[in-house]
């Protein structure tokens, strides 16, 4: 990623289905891999998308979702709404599985529920940050620093 793009970012729009988890990674691993995401965190980018695509449609009130993914250097976020009154926490607690605990809770660094525009709904907003790796391409000719 240069300089002159350290934001990126795509909407989704999600209801319950089976393309849903597909669409949502593809988006997420495009976008983080242009932030310069390590593989260990486009693994967690990858299980937020998956608990996202398997579950915010619930707490949606009309059961479609968008998805807005903002990656830049160090960081990929997702903020997932409009969800129903406490749909941001619904959704938080519905990521919970059986001898492995809340994956969100487990991989994300922010879950923060944020206000609507219209004062009913919320949005969720997920962060997960890392240390960007140098993406600078090495010429044969030149040696290594000391």
């Amino acid at each position: 990623m240069s300089d002159d793009q350290e934001l990126n970012e795509a909407s989704v729009g999600l209801a319950q289905g089976p393309l849903a988890a597909p669409v949502l990674g593809r988006v997420v691993g495009i976008l983080a891999a242009r932030a310069d995401c390590p593989i260990d965190r486009l693994d967690d980018a990858l299980l937020v998308a998956d608990a996202v695509a398997a579950k915010a449609a619930q707490f949606a009130e009309d059961g479609r979702v968008n998805v807005r993914v903002v990656a830049e250097r160090g960081s990929v976020e997702l903020h997932v709404g409009p969800l129903r009154a406490d749909g941001a926490s619904g959704l938080i607690a519905s990521a919970s599985l059986p001898g492995i605990g809340n994956v969100l809770e487990r991989v994300a660094d922010v879950l923060e529920p944020q206000p609507g525009e219209n004062g009913t709904d919320e949005y969720l907003r997920i962060r997960l940050g890392f240390a960007a790796q140098r993406s600078t391409p090495k010429h044969p000719e030149e040696p290594d620093a000391p």
